[in-house]
């Protein structure tokens, strides 16, 4: 878990570096508020985490510290007998009963009484003195554990209150651009320039491309594909944008070869499929990406979770590409 989160918090903030380097646009500003509120939701996750590991072992150690208790308070009656004992005997102890003896056999019978004796009660008090150190020991560690609980606890309010600051700061600028007409044509036209590299990359992977021959032709599942996530759908360029929760798992619609799983200005994170034949399917606005460029894929196959538009809500934008045109992505799902 943490190794995951780790890595998904450097990737964000390479990303974030890459955009720092560029010239601010507003597509980048609102991907850097983005990518802020991804750190700061994967720190939430990270701390819930330290919280709940946090929680366990003060439990098993509160657990331990009460099962030492009992066993301390349980051995106290015997061991009062025999101190008692001891203090009655007193510094001549056990010698005594040697005096008393008669003959060599009653001699060596009561050495071997007075030995046992003596082992048991040493015994017993170093049983008791070894329980005393575990309880000091468990003490401190449920001392410590509740120190680590505190503190994990303060982590986890602390990335919540910088992810609420990320959205709100992205809210205030949507809401700017939203009264601004200025602001909006920038934005409108930087959206333009988005999807025209996009249809760029799309020419550019078929440039050169041998015709490959495919198991599974695409072209007989027209109007027969699996929706790549649930959801309403929106029209959305040259493709579409599917309304779902975030973190929603993307799958791919058909068996192919990742062509592409990588940021992209305007689309946040992307993945592109290479089905054959000049199909192309594309899913945008993606939070993360399960695969990686070259990729063998099946139909199903999850390729990344759903992430935030650039200016809207959570959702996924996909595109169907055929010989490098767009077309109609509901004509090839499945109706629902």
């Amino acid at each position: 878990m943490a190794r995951r989160v780790n890595e998904r918090i450097r990737a964000l903030q390479a990303e974030a570096d890459r955009l720092a380097a560029q010239s601010r646009t507003l597509l980048g500003d609102l991907r850097q508020l983005e990518i802020q509120r991804a750190i700061a939701a994967e720190k939430v996750k990270a701390a819930d985490a330290a919280v709940a590991a946090a929680q366990t072992a003060l439990q098993q150690t509160s657990e331990r510290l009460t099962a030492l208790e009992q066993q301390r308070e349980s051995q106290l009656p015997d061991l009062k007998v025999r101190l008692v004992d001891i203090y009655k005997r007193g510094r001549g102890g056990y010698a005594r009963m040697l005096v008393d003896v008669n003959g060599l056999r009653e001699f060596a019978r009561a050495m071997r009484a007075v030995a046992a004796l003596t082992t048991i009660n040493e015994e017993r008090i170093a049983q008791h003195r070894r329980t005393l150190a575990d309880v000091r020991q468990e003490r401190d560690a449920a001392q410590q554990r509740t120190q680590e609980l505190q503190a994990a606890a303060r982590d986890a309010d602390r990335a919540r209150l910088a992810a609420q600051r990320a959205v709100a700061a992205r809210e205030a600028l949507l809401t700017q651009i939203d009264q601004r007409r200025d602001l909006n044509a920038q934005l409108a036209g930087e959206l333009d320039v988005a999807y025209q590299r996009l249809q760029e990359q799309v020419v550019n992977l078929l440039a050169g491309r041998p015709v490959e021959g495919v198991t599974i032709p695409m072209a007989s599942f027209r109007g027969a594909l699996d929706w790549p996530a649930p959801g309403r759908y929106v029209r959305a360029r040259n493709g579409i944008e599917i309304m779902a929760p975030e973190g929603t798992s993307v799958t791919a619609i058909h068996p192919g070869t990742v062509d592409y799983a990588d940021t992209f200005s305007g689309f946040g994170n992307m993945v592109i499929i290479d089905h054959g034949s000049n199909y192309f399917s594309l899913y945008g606005y993606l939070s993360s990406i399960g695969v990686t460029s070259g990729q063998h894929v099946d139909a199903g196959t999850e390729l990344g979770k759903v992430g935030t538009a650039p200016s809207g809500p959570p959702s996924l934008y996909f595109e169907l590409r055929v010989d490098g045109r767009s077309v109609d992505p509901i004509q090839w799902l499945k109706p629902r």
